[in-house]
């Protein structure tokens, strides 16, 4: 046998792919400790801390509206299933975090969608799950956006409503609710 043939078998880790963007960033830097581009390994033991405080939090922003320690990551397989996942756990006092549409206050904990936007102040983060097998470790690859990851899409229609109560096609004309009109008319 070819020392080839006697490797052993390489796992693939779980990744968990983050795309950073804060409307700032360009003037402020926010990013500028985060390694980006470059996937790093994090012991599956350890909890990965996001925040201010480079002491605790190996994924620095340098912000003094961050807390210092803003968010935390735990890896864990489910019970009695292969899959892993993580769990993000809001770990500041003052800011709440939102997951898609849950929101966190301090110390709340929900596992992580495959697919989601976690925000904070101005902050938006798009997570992006990867499977792998490692029980060791997971890796966590950064990406910086240029754009907003999260475009206002609950805006309310802008288009004007004709002061003499014609509406246009797209509104039904079949139901016929009561009409406000103001008294002086």
């Amino acid at each position: 046998m070819t020392s080839f043939e006697e490797a052993e078998t390489e796992e693939t880790a779980t990744c968990l792919h983050m795309t950073f963007y804060h409307p700032c960033q360009e003037d402020k830097m926010m990013f500028r400790c985060l390694n980006f581009c470059k996937r790093e390994q994090v012991r599956a033991d350890e909890m990965a801390k996001f925040g201010r405080d480079s002491n605790v939090c190996h994924y620095n922003l340098v912000d003094t509206r961050v807390s210092r320690i803003q968010f935390s990551l735990q890896f864990y397989r489910k019970l009695n299933s292969s899959e892993f996942c993580f769990e993000i756990k809001n770990m500041s006092k003052k800011t709440k975090l939102t997951v898609d549409q849950t929101e966190l206050g301090y110390l709340n904990k929900i596992d992580l969608p495959w697919k989601c936007i976690v925000c904070f102040g101005d902050y938006q983060i798009l997570a992006e799950i990867q499977e792998g097998e490692s029980t060791d470790y997971f890796e966590t690859h950064l990406h910086l956006a240029k754009v907003p990851i999260l475009q206002e899409r609950c805006l309310p229609s802008l288009q004007p409503i004709p002061e003499n109560s014609i509406f246009p096609s797209s509104f039904s004309t079949q139901d016929k609710s009561p009409i406000e009109i103001d008294e002086n008319e």
